[in-house]
């Protein structure tokens, strides 16, 4: 099995044989495309882009498991577009990374019609191209299976273009002064406004900024009042914010952040929760396997949404998995996250519940009695508070103190030229010691203890 993300020789032989069929099917087409579709199964690729675009072959189904026919039934798919982002003409030819040549593959000898000379350089392009994408590198992504696209219009800013995100690390870390600013393309933005949301046509991948790492206590947030919305610590009462260890619990959870381009308004009380919206960004909490890092612009699926009541506002938490984790081509909605990660809504719920109890809070309460909604409605949450920050960044609504200035969003009502802020350039400083008492663990009592 190729696990997505490696960059094996044999990974890349794959490819490049993989490309070498598509690029041959396009050329000439060929009638029966079972051959392609059995090696794309074969070597786990159906979550390359292409495959939406390849009609099905019946002799492919014959044989097939259960999850592969349900995959390659055309009932499935949507139907080509009439110019697909994926498509070969959109691909330029700036990466030439060589791959290993397989002009012998039996998949493909029966059907050349082209040489292998002049096919080989543009294949090599193409297999870089569906190799997983480096550090904070936007591609196009297919819609994951089972994925329901978001209703309605969306601008062209909330939709991702091919850039590269990286953090500008200010001041130490535990300090008063520590900021992580974004980049794009070495460039500071706003992540809270000039990162888009969505990250492929279809709406079903998302851009996620990564504030918390999972396992760490250190309450980081994109700062609503500065310009550019920086991510920092928060301050109480003069102190930095530190969340406490509930037993069994340590630090957060999961990789805990927001999506960019939304925003909870608080001049909207919810038809369901009865409560008004929380003033941020929409919380995420992101459950795969690998720890990130603050500023971390992550692409994830949606898979479901706790309401949970934080002094009577609502403050959804949208239950997603990084497109790239082992396990997100089986998590689709979220009973899937109770199937494969028993006990983690629970443990979810459990957290939200009781994390402010040590600090002298009362425990949190939940809308829907505490059930975590499925993907469709998620979906529509998200769209929503979408379409409450287009009301806010282009001054529609009472922005509550936030800054909206941006860098890249047409028609928003401020615009902010980084050059002004004279920003310090980044730099890598230890983190400074933080009290012994952030490792203490609280025992909730009738907090359930695993």
């Amino acid at each position: 099995m190729i696990t997505y993300g490696m960059r094996s020789e044999r990974h890349q032989s794959i490819l490049s044989s993989y490309a070498r069929l598509l690029l041959l099917h396009r050329r000439a087409p060929i009638k029966n495309t079972g051959s392609i579709r059995r090696f794309a199964t074969l070597h786990h690729l159906q979550h390359l882009p292409h495959l939406p675009h390849l009609q099905p072959a019946a002799s492919c189904r014959v044989g097939a498991t259960h999850s592969q026919r349900r995959y390659m039934s055309s009932s499935d798919r949507p139907p080509p577009p009439t110019n697909p982002p994926n498509s070969l003409s959109s691909y330029t030819t700036t990466n030439t990374t060589s791959t290993t040549n397989n002009s012998s593959s039996p998949f493909f000898t029966h059907r050349s019609r082209a040489s292998a000379d002049k096919i080989h350089l543009r294949t090599s392009q193409l297999a870089a191209h569906l190799s997983p994408p480096h550090h904070y590198h936007h591609s196009h992504f297919s819609s994951p299976p089972h994925s329901t696209a978001p209703s309605g219009s969306r601008r062209s800013s909330t939709m991702a273009s091919k850039s590269t995100y990286t953090a500008r690390k200010v001041g130490a870390p535990n300090t008063l002064e520590h900021r992580v600013y974004v980049e794009k393309d070495g460039v500071p933005v706003s992540p809270f406004h000039d990162i888009p949301l969505y990250a492929n046509e279809q709406g079903t991948v998302l851009n996620m900024i990564v504030e918390i790492p999972r396992w760490t206590n250190a309450k980081m947030e994109i700062s609503k009042e500065d310009p550019l919305n920086p991510i920092k610590q928060d301050i109480k009462k003069g102190k930095l914010r530190f969340v406490r260890n509930c037993f069994p619990h340590k630090g957060y959870l999961w990789n805990y952040g927001a999506f960019p381009q939304t925003w909870e308004d608080p001049n909207v009380v919810h038809p369901e929760t009865k409560a008004k919206g929380d003033n941020d960004p929409l919380d995420v909490c992101e459950i795969g396997e690998l720890v990130a890092k603050p500023g971390d612009i992550k692409q994830v699926k949606v898979l479901g949404v706790m309401a949970l009541l934080d002094e009577e506002e609502t403050d959804w938490k949208v239950i997603v998995i990084d497109v790239n984790d082992p396990l997100a081509s089986k998590l689709h909605d979220i009973e899937d996250v109770e199937r494969h990660l028993p006990g983690l809504l629970r443990a979810t719920n459990e957290w939200f519940r009781i994390y402010k109890i040590p600090d002298g809070k009362p425990e949190n309460q939940f809308a829907f009695s505490g059930e975590c909604k499925n993907q469709k409605y998620a979906t529509d949450i998200v769209r929503e508070c979408n379409e409450a920050w287009e009301r806010l960044v282009h001054g529609k609504a009472d922005r509550h103190g936030i800054s909206i200035g941006t860098v890249t969003v047409p028609g928003s009502a401020e615009r902010i030229d980084p050059n002004t802020l004279g920003l310090t350039q980044s730099q890598s400083l230890q983190p400074a010691p933080i009290d012994g008492s952030i490792d203490k663990w609280f025992f909730i009592s009738g907090a359930p203890s695993g």
